[in-house]
């Protein structure tokens, strides 16, 4: 990727993340967060949530893969931040949630040669993050 070739507003590319319960479980198991809410229906109804949701870090990471992708190397990506804007229900069947991302060129600094990645996250035509921006050095 060449700097001189990025332009704001340029689509970096688009994706749809496939989220199972089986998802969350391992998602869990590696990340220590072993909120019900994220595998037991009855509870996450209980505190009137619409069922099982995925862990919002997952959402957030699983996000973020597209930058990563484009950037052909994760150290590339110098900061991350987003803001969690609802929940991804993940209903007990086969197929699961899925979360849609898409990238766009939000501003470029020539000077540090950086490039700003918006990302839209939506899932069940809702968005579930909101200011989803990636920094990433540009070589």
């Amino acid at each position: 990727m060449d700097f001189s070739s990025l332009a704001i507003g340029q689509e970096i590319g688009s994706c749809t993340i496939n989220v199972s319960r089986a998802d969350l479980v391992r998602y869990a198991g590696a990340s220590g967060d072993f909120n019900p809410i994220h595998f037991n229906e009855r509870i996450a109804r209980d505190v009137e949530l619409p069922g099982v949701i995925a862990h919002g870090m997952f959402t957030m990471g699983a996000a973020v893969q597209l930058v990563s992708d484009w950037a052909g190397d994760p150290g590339a990506v110098l900061d991350y931040q987003t803001r969690f804007t609802r929940p991804v229900p993940v209903p007990d069947t086969d197929a699961g949630a899925q979360i849609a991302v898409v990238g766009v060129i939000g501003a470029l600094d020539a000077e540090q040669s950086t490039a700003r990645v918006d990302l839209t996250v939506t899932s069940g035509g809702q968005k579930v993050l909101v200011k989803a921006q990636a920094v990433v050095k540009v070589a």
